[in-house]
């Protein structure tokens, strides 16, 4: 299984991430979530910033079902899909992951076929502290 590379930067989100939680980096400032972590403010160029937490709601805004070559420690799991999350409460952050049955599912757990662009999902953690989606209403 692969693991996230950790950066000074990113490291909060796995912090919270590996207790269940979803949150984004947002600015002291000017209140602008962004994602991916940095230091410094792309919208008012200030270097304040805080870790809020958001609903880990959100809609499906794009995907793909890789087919080989794939990644060695994945290719037992193919066909498998990756999907692009857009937040319901940061809507310019999109956040990437995959669409599972439940928390520490496989990552061909749910059909590719019931996969659709605008559909509910919800934020859930694998024991791993990574986090996979699942449908609102399966």
């Amino acid at each position: 299984m692969l693991t996230p590379v950790i950066d000074e930067d990113g490291a909060p989100f796995w912090e919270y991430a590996a207790q269940g939680e979803l949150r984004v980096q947002t600015c002291a400032d000017c209140a602008e979530p962004r994602f991916p972590p940095r230091p410094c403010c792309p919208h008012c160029q200030s270097f304040a910033s805080e870790w809020r937490q958001v609903s880990g709601r959100g809609r499906v805004w794009s995907y793909v079902v890789p087919h080989p070559p794939l990644l060695p420690d994945y290719a037992e799991q193919a066909p498998y899909n990756v999907i692009v999350v857009e937040l319901a409460d940061a809507p310019r952050i999109r956040l990437v992951g995959n669409l599972v049955t439940g928390p520490d599912a496989s990552l061909n757990s749910l059909a590719p076929g019931r996969i659709r662009i605008g559909a509910r999902v919800q934020v859930v953690f694998s024991s791993a502290g990574l986090p996979q989606w699942i449908l609102e209403r399966p």
